[in-house]
């Protein structure tokens, strides 16, 4: 490796050129890096979204097919028209007697 001139370097890539002559120099002396298992990722890794940070009543997503008229006059109120078309359903519902 070349030997690089360290006024030339920032304070990060010092550091940087130098954990790398060390990654070499480990490497020539036949030292073999540390295996990460799947445990040692799941400690400094999470996935998904925060427990609890779910509502209990969080909208869910579905598939459904509307007729084109009533899927363009939604569409063409801007947007937010899923929004609007899921308070149209809710005060129908609201308005439909319960069994």
């Amino acid at each position: 490796m070349a030997k690089t001139n360290k006024t030339t370097m920032d304070a990060e890539m010092q550091v940087f050129a130098e954990d790398v002559r060390q990654s070499i120099a480990q490497a020539r002396r036949g030292e073999a890096a540390r295996v990460h298992t799947p445990a040692d990722i799941a400690r400094y890794k999470a996935r998904g979204r925060p427990v609890g940070s779910i509502k209990p009543d969080a909208k869910q997503a579905v598939t459904v097919r509307y007729s084109p008229d009533v899927l363009a006059a939604f569409k063409a109120t801007g947007q937010g028209w899923q929004a609007r078309m899921n308070d149209a359903l809710s005060e129908w519902l609201k308005a439909q007697p319960h069994a």
